[in-house]
């Protein structure tokens, strides 16, 4: 029997946003266009990111996000508000907005998994690329262009440039094209020019494939013998446990100290569950899409909340293979929806309650707000579960009550019966459950 121990009256922290997530929500414009602006509202999600956002028409397409949708010639004078295509950003950018969640902004381009390159290639100046993402800052915040004023405030500098060996064959580099070393002088100049413009604004990246290989620690020596300005670091990674996707958090945050760094803050802006990328490929996409790939979404959450991790960002919320928490087909809302809804319970309380779990398969998190109302969000998550479990939660007080997500229930709300303060649930394999 697992134990779950809540003191309440114990406070350890802040609830981060750990249910952030890539892209924002679709709106439903025809019969056949489906949408699911409303469900993805009621989440109240903190920030999306807009990577790969030009994969889906119903975000613009290859005609929004990318610098080459946004800038299409490069020859033109960046000066110029004519030689900029702002539209379908905007559009999805208010959109976004309009369901509560503030753009996270990519400044680079989508993945590129064809034959040729075009966006992922090095731009051929890059201080004419960091002033072109100058003038998309303050298209979004000081309304250049006919523009904004939405006070975006994190810009990411590129995506998975470390994805290639600069000698691979052109074909994998699919994130970009050139070297390392222009990497990292791409990402000197323009982060330099953009914290000098916008010293108020949270400057970072690069989004790095993997947080532990040599690559990412040569860039973050670089960063730091260039004195390269550094806001955030943002890293990913993908795996079936919350242990194998966030074992490399203490290691970011250590070699960041180190370098004096203290300040940036980490930020895992891709994770999802992925066992590899070819044999098990579709397992992978079929876990993420039910109830085992819920379990671990809301391990994966609740695990980073006791990790020195700034904010996760699931991928991802646009209508692919990846989304789980929505059908691709009807956009209607799936098991792994719930664990967000739950988490953003944790988020809107505020401050985060000491919870003791006593089995490691039980992943738990509590959160109060001032007024002393308490909630506590728990998963049962292994990646081969096949038994059920039962749970006595104690430091109740009666008349809570139980919402519980398993394969009978989505987050149906459940008569909690407490005794002494405490409470003992059974649980099937891969449940998540949340006590209000």
């Amino acid at each position: 029997m697992a134990q779950i121990t809540i003191q309440s009256d114990q406070i350890i922290g802040t609830i981060k946003p750990m249910h952030c997530v890539n892209n924002g929500p679709c709106t439903a414009r025809t019969d056949q266009v489906r949408g699911n602006f409303e469900a993805y509202k009621a989440l109240k999600i903190p920030y999306a990111r807009n990577h790969d956002a030009s994969f889906f028409a119903g975000y613009g397409g290859p005609h929004c996000v990318d610098i080459g949708a946004v800038f299409p010639d490069f020859s033109r004078d960046e000066n110029d508000p004519a030689a900029y295509d702002f539209h379908l950003t905007d559009e999805y950018i208010l959109n976004t907005l309009a369901a509560g969640t503030e753009t996270f902004y990519r400044l680079g381009t989508r993945i590129e998994h064809e034959t040729k390159k075009y966006g992922t290639l090095p731009p051929p100046d890059f201080a004419k690329w960091a002033r072109i993402c100058e003038h998309i800052i303050r298209h979004y915040n000081e309304g250049w262009a006919n523009g904004l004023e939405l006070n975006i405030t994190y810009w990411e500098i590129w995506n998975e440039a470390d994805g290639a060996k600069d000698d691979d064959d052109p074909y994998w580099k699919k994130c970009w094209g050139g070297t390392k070393a222009q990497f990292f002088e791409l990402f000197s100049i323009a982060a330099k020019h953009l914290k000098q413009c916008f010293p108020q604004l949270k400057i970072g990246g690069p989004a790095v494939c993997c947080n532990s290989r040599p690559w990412t620690f040569e860039f973050l020596d670089y960063c730091a013998q260039h004195h390269v300005p550094l806001d955030f670091f943002s890293w990913h990674a993908y795996s079936t446990t919350p242990q194998g996707t966030l074992n490399g958090a203490e290691q970011v945050r250590k070699k960041l100290d180190e370098l004096g760094y203290d300040k940036t803050e980490s930020i895992c802006n891709e994770w999802n569950y992925v066992k590899n990328w070819d044999t098990h490929f579709i397992d992978s996409i079929l876990t993420i899409n039910g109830l085992k790939g819920a379990a671990y979404t809301a391990a994966t959450m609740l695990s980073g909340q006791n990790l020195p991790i700034d904010m996760l960002m699931y991928y991802d919320f646009r209508p692919c293979v990846f989304c789980g928490p929505f059908n691709f087909y009807t956009m209607r809302p799936q098991k792994p929806y719930y664990p967000f809804l739950m988490f953003s319970t944790l988020y809107q309380l505020g401050k985060q309650i000491a919870v003791l779990s006593d089995d490691d398969e039980i992943y738990a998190v509590g959160a109060a707000d001032q007024d002393g109302k308490t909630a506590v969000m728990a998963a049962y998550y292994r990646d081969d579960l096949d038994e059920s479990k039962t749970v006595t939660v104690m430091g109740l007080h009666g008349g809570e009550s139980l919402w519980l997500l398993d394969e009978d229930h989505d987050m149906t709300p459940l008569p909690l019966a407490v005794c002494d303060g405490a409470a003992v649930i059974t649980i099937k394999p891969y449940s998540v459950f949340l006590i209000r």
